[in-house]
């Protein structure tokens, strides 16, 4: 037994009606913050880079920020069967203060880098909302670096 033409005809339009509820419906307003670049060398060989650090924030999660951090592509030495494409590592310090509460915190990472950069390494921080100042560096010879965001409440 086949609907009728109608019931096939308001069950269509409906459907459309709720899929373009859905697709229009306003994008929380995320926001993405880089700062300067950390000019760094890495352990385990002869190696040197750099380290992208940025913030990720949204109303989404308030009070909240994501940091990231990724080395860039790597030159250098390191030992080995592979020694022009070294594996090579430091550890890499986000420190953070906000600036309207006074609550401190840091992100630590070792990373691990080589010719191809690495992994994007990123974790929550509980900063709460607010004007965030951050300091970058690593525990090998570097360029320590600052910037600032802000978190929505």
């Amino acid at each position: 037994m086949r609907s009728p033409t109608y019931v096939r005809a308001a069950l269509m339009f409906g459907s459309l009606a709720g899929a373009t509820m859905i697709v229009s419906a306003p994008p929380a307003q995320a926001q993405t913050v880089e700062f300067p670049q950390v000019p760094t060398m890495f352990r385990d060989g002869l190696c040197g880079g750099s380290i992208r650090v940025w913030a990720d924030t949204s109303p989404d999660w308030p009070g909240r920020a994501i940091i990231n951090v990724r080395a860039q592509p790597i030159v250098g030495f390191g030992p080995g069967e592979w020694s022009f494409a070294p594996l090579c590592e430091n550890l890499t310090t986000v420190a953070w203060r906000n600036m309207n509460t006074g609550a401190t915190g840091e992100y630590r990472v070792v990373v691990t880098a080589g010719i191809y950069g690495s992994v994007q390494y990123a974790l929550f921080q509980d900063t709460g909302p607010g004007h965030i100042v951050v300091t970058s560096y690593t525990d090998m010879a570097n360029i320590p670096q600052t910037g600032a965001f802000d978190v929505p409440r």
